[in-house]
């Protein structure tokens, strides 16, 4: 069974960082990637950056985060993480992460989620 726990979201200022962690279990990086996802008050859910087995050292960004958000693993803690740099008020939502399909210039979504965790910058 895919289980996926987030971690690592809270308050900060425009222009600091936050580092998110995904502990995930129940599948290895053969079998799905891993993608952070983040949906905001009356928005829909938006892929932010996703990195799998296939995408052949080219993560997936989104254009907004490019520069700012970097995607990492750690194999042996089951644990994916994105750290996430100069931070912007529009960054603002929860994020979760989940299984998906991907590689440099696109993002599939399984729709297996985590409970999400959320981040807040104030301007």
């Amino acid at each position: 069974e895919v289980h996926l726990v987030e971690s690592g979201g809270g308050l900060v200022q425009a222009g600091g960082s936050l580092r998110l962690s995904c502990a995930y279990s129940g599948f290895t990086f053969d079998d799905y990637g891993i993608g952070w996802f983040r949906q905001a008050p009356g928005k829909e859910r938006e892929g932010v950056s996703c990195m799998s087995s296939t995408s052949d050292g080219n993560p997936y960004y989104t254009d907004s985060v490019k520069g700012r958000f970097t995607i990492s693993s750690d194999s042996a803690k089951n644990t994916v993480y994105l750290q996430m740099n100069s931070l912007k008020p529009e960054d603002t939502a929860v994020y979760y992460c989940g299984t998906a399909s991907c590689a440099g210039w696109y993002i599939f979504p399984h729709h297996n989620w985590g409970q999400g965790t959320q981040v807040t910058v104030s301007s």
